[in-house]
């Protein structure tokens, strides 16, 4: 009781010492979860981009297709029509990223005849909330993939899914789940949501200060308490077996280069990798840009090719 009294109005000098160093540790601990707060409201909610098309007069007149997504809202999506009959290819756009990005690799598809969707991501582009990285993004996909199978002139039976990063996640999740998909090319992708919201907090500079990460994750996990016991890729690879897949490792970005490489090796047959000095689509140059959409092109045209009646 003299020591508590002792520490609660301090007179002697070891007394005052261990008050002091409690407060500084106090506020040190606070600053730290002020800032890991701050940092992981930051990663969950990038800045929005968008950008808005006029269907009626673009090129490829897609059609505006909304569509529901489970116990998380409405999504809007564009769809380009290829081949009657024909499969679909549905792009998934990466982490602070956004569907407009990718509307020139939209146009190297469906000049080959493939059915094209794409839409955006929670808290991407136009699409409201913010992003779990991967979990619920993945119900998102599902939704979509449910809601171009319900149309009458596209194959219902099989699907391409293209992705980068957060997309390439969320695409081979859907994959291992989904016997419709039967072709999946990613880029850069990662084994679980946590690891890629450990690489962005690294990437902000704070990741070096004690704690913020630790605090980072754990408010990450309470957030995405649902999806707990949510498995890894790394778990899941074996549902893959017989859809054709390639894996591109991206040179410049070597942290998901390395999780790449690892899901390649564990991944079944057939599967096929590809390093490139770069990664990025949205971001490349026009002549990088256009040796990337021969590689998806190519991989589709191989793996899963057009089929069915005629060209609309």
């Amino acid at each position: 009781m003299a020591l508590i009294s002792e520490l609660r109005y301090p007179t002697k000098w070891y007394a005052k010492l261990i008050t002091a160093v409690l407060a500084l540790v106090f506020f040190a601990f606070l600053a730290t979860a002020t800032v890991s707060a701050f940092l992981l409201y930051r990663i969950v909610s990038p800045v929005h981009s968008r950008s808005d098309i006029d269907t009626q007069s673009f090129p490829g007149h897609p059609d505006a297709v909304t569509f529901d997504v489970p116990g998380v809202g409405s999504r809007q999506g564009w769809f380009f029509p290829g081949l009657k009959t024909a499969p679909t290819i549905i792009l998934c756009h990466g982490y602070e990223s956004h569907r407009g990005e990718l509307l020139t690799l939209v146009t190297a598809l469906q000049d080959h005849q493939y059915n094209v969707f794409l839409f955006d991501f929670a808290g991407h582009g136009s699409s409201p909330g913010y992003t779990t990285l991967g979990f619920r993004e993945a119900q998102e996909l599902r939704a979509a993939v449910d809601a171009v199978a319900r149309r009458g002139d596209v194959d219902r039976t099989r699907f391409g899914l293209w992705g980068t990063n957060l997309g390439g996640y969320v695409a081979a999740a859907v994959a291992a789940a989904d016997p419709r998909v039967r072709a999946l090319a990613v880029e850069s992708v990662y084994d679980n949501p946590a690891g890629m919201l450990r690489l962005e907090v690294v990437r902000s500079g704070l990741g070096d200060f004690p704690l913020v990460e630790r605090f980072a994750v754990l408010g990450f996990t309470w957030l995405n308490y649902p999806y707990r016991r949510e498995p890894p890729l790394s778990a899941r690879l074996s549902r893959l077996a017989g859809v054709d897949m390639l894996f591109i490792q991206a040179g410049d970005d070597p942290e998901l280069a390395r999780s790449t490489r690892e899901l390649f090796l564990r991944a079944p047959e057939p599967r096929t990798q590809v390093i490139l000095p770069k990664g990025n689509y949205a971001g490349m140059l026009d002549e990088a840009k256009r040796a990337y959409e021969n590689l998806i092109v190519s991989f589709f045209l191989l793996r899963l090719p057009p089929s069915g009646g005629r060209a609309r």
